[in-house]
């Protein structure tokens, strides 16, 4: 039962505001990502999310898992996915994930950002 004190409007039709948790974002940019992948988010020092997509198969510096995380870059969601997209084509080609079906949009992010340079 509301009180007269209480500052709940029941007569408007918004929804309050649903922010996934970090969990439920890691678990659908898994799926996104694909089976080669595996994904990580962190907290920066402003409290952002990191993503880290790391390939299974592949190695980068030392015996480190290549990844798309950029220190002192953009590795927000879209940042993130473009790279590992634009990884899948070079070293994986035919696999499949649901991500390359952004491929075009990567592709024209990095123009975008390559013609801002």
């Amino acid at each position: 039962m509301l009180s007269a004190d209480d500052d709940t409007d029941d007569d408007t039709d918004e929804e309050p505001d649903m922010v996934a948790s970090r969990s439920a974002r890691e678990r659908k940019a898994a799926v996104e990502a694909g089976p080669l992948a595996k994904v990580r988010i962190d907290l920066d020092d402003e409290r952002q999310f990191v993503y880290k997509v790391a390939c299974t198969t592949c190695t980068g510096k030392g015996e480190r898992s290549w990844s798309t995380y950029r220190p002192g870059e953009d590795n927000g969601y879209m940042a993130a996915m473009d790279r590992w997209i634009f990884h899948l084509d070079e070293k994986h080609p035919g696999t499949e994930a649901p991500c390359l079906a952004y491929r075009a949009e990567a592709q024209q992010r990095l123009h975008e950002r390559r013609e801002g340079d």
